[in-house]
């Protein structure tokens, strides 16, 4: 693929991909999801403005420290006119996902703090953890591991999880030991 001209005002799909190191079919999904945008030649080819490749280089960031593409497309669509994100819209932007970025920074430390511990999925296959979760009480409380998923933002202990039930071998109803 040559590469474009300085001065060329738009870009090819191939021009854009090689340029932004993102597949066409990358481009074509980010464009079915409106965050970014084309125009069609007589030939029916995208063609992209130059700032498109500030764009992606936006997305790909966002998405590369953890942004889901849905609020993506949400920040994008706030700008004026869905123009191109300056530096300040950056700054802005990104400050309003530090929460939830705090959020999954400290369910992945929760993660691999307790990696080797029960996490409450209910297999009841771990007779020696000390969160066993006997009779997969926690089944009750939701879908999914509940205590890694547990959203309590104190430090991962085994006695901060006050918000799932207190699990015990005498609160547990009698059944067969599947270890057994």
């Amino acid at each position: 693929m040559p590469k474009p001209q300085p001065d060329a005002a738009e870009l090819t799909v191939g021009q854009v991909a090689a340029r932004s190191g993102v597949a066409v079919t990358t481009l074509h999904f980010y464009e079915s999801k409106g965050l970014i945008r084309s125009r069609r030649t007589s030939g029916n080819q995208r063609r992209y403005t130059r700032d498109t490749l500030r764009r992606i280089a936006f997305i790909r960031v966002a998405q590369r420290v953890g942004i889901p593409l849905r609020l993506i497309a949400e920040a994008l669509a706030s700008l004026p006119d869905k123009r191109t994100p300056t530096r300040e819209d950056w700054t802005r932007l990104s400050a309003t996902w530090r929460a939830e970025l705090d959020q999954r920074i400290n369910q992945l430390q929760r993660l691999r703090d307790n990696l080797s511990d029960c996490i409450g999925c209910g297999c009841l296959s771990i007779d020696r953890c000390v969160l066993r979760n006997p009779n997969d009480q926690l089944g009750d409380t939701g879908p999914g591991p509940r205590r890694l998923l547990c959203t309590d933002t104190r430090p991962a202990t085994h006695d901060v999880l006050t918000d799932l039930p207190q699990l015990t071998e005498e609160s547990a109803p009698p059944t067969a030991d599947p270890l057994k």
